[in-house]
């Protein structure tokens, strides 16, 4: 018996090691897989770049960045905002979606406003946003997977709105990003057709009744019908509300459509987050620089410029200010409440120290009460054996006759 349950659990034992070698196998070629894909989206984009800039006249670009009104800038600024305000409602979403109404916008749009640009600006997004999230939920009794959650559901919301931007984009200008996949018009607007396909499909299928994916040990609620329709509409005025942001920079002379600079500001965003590399730094710029540019690239670079510093500088410079203002007043109230807790205890212990004297006081007076009545009772023995030794020898004598 006991050597069949010894093969038993060896065998157990050599099952589960094979699993987890499988397992670790696994993630580990997908990784690997993911980090060469990275690193040809890079190696691509940096020719591609260089190939763009190789005849710009970077004088050129300066004076045409001097020279653009205050009113240009401001209206982009206003887009750029709207556009980040949208971001914000990804986080209150997915809240939503898991049934944490509890929590108050306002958390949802500090952790969204600090996560997204700081996790994008770093390039690390998997692994940033999840603990710049979790930094903030956890005071509002989020867990480790809550947050994971948030993460996934935001991330379907970005990736509903971006389908659906490309798929009307390309379904309008179907030429738009031909010079960057190398299809025909063609074969773009079929792509299109597919993208909304797939959309429309998620929609009727998550508005049937609740969905759900994952196990036990990890279980996501996918959100409804009336939330994913929601999802794709606030992804659309993201999209659109940052395409806009850079199309007001460009100057009229370009003479670029709005359906085809949204198309390549899509495909550059994917391109760029696919590479991992911080704010998509060179592949998005070679991918709008490739799929806009013409004869004058000193105009789109300048526009681009602008673009870089009011959506990614601006709102990354603000994040890291205030995320580190709400880690310093955390840190602030942990040692404020430590302090007062240290107090407390100082003054429970100085109670104590103040009643032993009255203890000591009362154990002093116990003493001299039990001596006083000590003495007294040796003295009233002595008399009662003086008085017994006075009538002593008749007494006894008769007594112990009787």
């Amino acid at each position: 018996m006991r050597h069949s349950e010894a093969a038993f659990s060896w065998i157990r034992a050599l099952k589960l090691n094979f699993f987890q070698k499988k397992f670790t196998t696994r993630s580990r070629l997908k990784g690997l897989g993911g980090a060469l894909v990275s690193v040809a989206i890079g190696a691509g984009a940096v020719f591609a770049l260089t190939h763009a800039l190789k005849h710009v006249r970077y004088d050129e670009v300066f004076v045409i960045i001097r020279s653009t009104d205050f009113g240009v800038l401001a209206l982009s600024m206003m887009l750029v905002t709207a556009s980040y305000g949208s971001i914000t409602l990804y986080d209150w979403l997915a809240l939503h979606t898991m049934g944490r109404k509890d929590v108050p916008y306002r958390i949802a749009a500090l952790a969204s406003f600090t996560s997204y640009p700081i996790a994008h600006g770093i390039g690390a997004v998997a692994l940033v946003s999840p603990l710049i999230r979790y930094r903030i939920y956890s005071n509002n009794g989020l867990t480790a997977f809550g947050v994971a959650n948030i993460c996934f559901l935001t991330g379907l919301t970005f990736w509903l709105g971006n389908m659906t931007a490309l798929g009307f984009s390309l379904l309008y200008e179907p030429a738009a990003i031909s010079v960057i996949d190398h299809l025909s018009p063609a074969v773009n607007r079929w792509l299109a057709a597919v993208l909304l396909g797939a959309v429309g499909a998620f929609l009727i299928w998550s508005w049937l009744h609740p969905r759900r994916l994952g196990r036990s040990s990890w279980l996501v609620q996918l959100p409804s019908g009336p939330l994913v329709l929601l999802q794709i509409v606030v992804g659309l005025l993201d999209l659109t509300a940052a395409a806009l942001a850079m199309y007001v920079l460009l100057p009229p002379s370009l003479d670029i459509g709005l359906f085809r600079l949204m198309a390549v500001f899509i495909a550059a965003t994917l391109l760029g987050f696919a590479s991992h590399a911080p704010a998509g730094l060179g592949v998005f710029d070679a991918t709008i620089l490739i799929g806009l540019g013409g004869e004058s690239r000193e105009q789109l670079l300048a526009a681009l410029l602008m673009f870089r510093f009011l959506y990614h500088f601006v709102p990354l410079s603000l994040a890291v200010v205030l995320f580190g203002c709400v880690e310093a007043l955390r840190s602030f109230k942990a040692r404020r409440a430590g302090a007062k807790k240290a107090v407390d205890q100082r003054g429970i212990s100085d109670r104590r120290i103040e009643l032993q004297p009255d203890h000591a006081g009362n154990d002093q007076r116990q003493a001299d009460e039990a001596n006083r009545i000590g003495r007294l009772a040796v003295e009233n023995h002595a008399d009662d054996d003086a008085a017994d030794g006075a009538d002593s020898g008749p007494h006894r004598i008769r007594g112990a006759e009787g």
